[in-house]
């Protein structure tokens, strides 16, 4: 039975590389239809801010599957990322990069490595909220839940088990950031525990990348929030030899949508140059998803055929190694040619046949369900003892103006900071032209309201004072729920 999927040609380089996998998927016989969208440049200019129109969501909707050419954002005109748009409101809450070392055929300075990198998706610094405080200041604000760490650990280890996978690695940077890295870190621990048989380690991310970029052969599953993932993942890509083999699933509860790792290449569109093997690879991905198994797998040992029969595009071409530099087209034309023949030095794994572990249909929808139920109870007493106000501030002014203004109130200025530096108690100045103000209650015992906090805003107000920004200050079962 023939399974319907939605396709997006996309910006630059994509329309080509799409149609030269569609060729590929139809000499072997895939069994799916197509419903076409557009999607990216030509969309965001009919003023559909995400790139995308409602026809193509209802599309999405209706097929469930997304397989997707790389787009291009227009900058500097208040449009959004597609991509951003498309993972948060289909839940595409994993994104699964595996990454493998096609060595000695495609050179890379490492000889045999297979990395999974797992990265969560819809949270961190890409949820795009960020304000212009002031005249120099700027900030992006990072959103990290417990209960979407637990889901993307849980995820990893699921992975690592379905796939026999001995080890997951985990990557943060919670020693700077203790309560939303903190968080993530915590939650992989706590999922870890249910998983005895497989290993379970954590680096802080720099030293991490670090050893992943010179020592690959040491990793397996690597799960991480978004940032770092999408970092990492290109560094992984490119340690095996290119970013443009790398293939990429971004899957959710319902939906799923798959795509290269690589970006638009808008300077080589049109040429019939660009490779098209990271969304083949993408392709081959969807193909598992879908349960079309033996197609996937058809194709895919095409694939290594052609990179070891040396039919190179000009990205992975070598005088000493390859034998033939190709374009986008004769690319596709070479794997349909090898379809139904196996390599004979590119085996994938272990055993006598070409590896793919790429299957990432993992259900999680009760264990889910159950940890989002149990976060929402996850405190007793929650009160509010404080707040954080922070001041557009002129550098030269003498911060001594401000203490002493709200002896009288419930709430006490007990510090003032300057990009986290505390300037007060203390002579220093600020750094930057906005400073922040922390109020404690006075009484520990005395019940803090959020008229204690309005009130603190119409005196600053009434004193001329710039307030943009403002945080209230909560203990959650007696436990500081702030920091700094």
């Amino acid at each position: 039975m023939s399974t319907l999927i939605t396709v997006a040609y996309g910006d630059g380089i994509g329309p080509e590389i799409m149609e030269a996998v569609l060729s590929i998927l139809r000499e072997a016989e895939a069994e799916i239809s197509i419903d076409i969208i557009e999607i990216g440049e030509r969309v965001y200019s009919k003023e559909w801010s995400h790139g995308i129109s409602p026809s193509g969501w209802e599309s999405i909707e209706r097929t469930k599957i997304l397989l997707k050419s790389p787009t291009t954002t227009p900058q500097g005109k208040g449009h959004k990322s597609l991509n951003v748009a498309l993972r948060k409101n289909l839940g595409l809450y994993a994104n699964i990069r595996p990454c493998i070392s096609y060595h000695p055929v495609i050179e890379n300075k490492f000889d045999k490595f297979d990395i999974v990198v797992i990265r969560e998706n819809e949270e961190d610094v890409y949820t795009g909220i960020e304000h212009r405080l002031t005249g120099d200041s700027y900030q992006c604000t990072k959103i990290i839940t417990r209960s979407g760490s637990e889901k993307i650990c849980r995820y990893a280890f699921e992975y690592a088990k379905k796939h026999n996978r001995k080890k997951v690695t985990c990557l943060t940077k919670d020693n700077i950031m203790k309560m939303t890295d903190g968080t993530f870190h915590a939650a992989f621990d706590r999922i870890a525990k249910e998983y005895p048989d497989i290993k379970a380690e954590h680096y802080i991310v720099d030293i991490g990348m670090a050893r992943v970029a010179t020592e690959p052969e040491n990793f397996d599953v690597i799960v991480t929030e978004n940032l770092y993932g999408d970092i990492l993942s290109d560094i992984v890509a490119q340690t095996s030899g290119s970013v443009g083999l790398a293939g990429s699933s971004n899957i959710g509860n319902e939906y799923a949508m798959f795509e290269a790792v690589h970006g638009s290449a808008p300077d080589i569109a049109g040429k019939n140059i660009a490779n098209p093997s990271g969304l083949l690879n993408a392709a081959v991905h969807m193909l598992i998803y879908i349960g079309q198994v033996g197609t996937a797998k058809l194709i895919y040992d095409a694939w290594l055929k052609t990179l070891e029969d040396g039919i190179h595009t000009a990205d992975l071409y070598k005088e000493k190694r390859s034998k033939q530099k190709v374009g986008t087209k004769e690319f596709a034309e070479a794997v349909i040619d090898n379809l139904g023949k196996k390599p004979a030095e590119l085996i994938i794994g272990s055993g006598s046949d070409s590896k793919i572990n790429l299957d990432s249909k993992i259900n999680l929808d009760s264990k889910i369900n159950k940890v989002q139920d149990n976060y929402e109870q996850d405190y007793k007493v929650k009160k509010l003892v404080g707040s954080d106000i922070t001041l557009a501030w002129d550098k030269s002014s003498n911060v001594d103006q401000i203490v002493g203004l709200f002896e009288s109130s419930n709430l006490q200025m007990i510090a003032i900071y300057s990009k986290g530096l505390a300037i007060w108690p203390g002579n220093s100045k600020p750094s930057s032209d906005q400073i922040t103000c922390r109020f404690i209650a006075n009484n520990e015992k005395q019940a803090i309201t959020n008229s204690d906090v309005n009130n603190l805003l119409i005196k600053l107000e009434e004193h001329n004072f710039d307030v943009v920004r403002m945080d209230k200050l909560y203990l959650y079962d007696g436990k500081e729920g702030f920091f700094v």
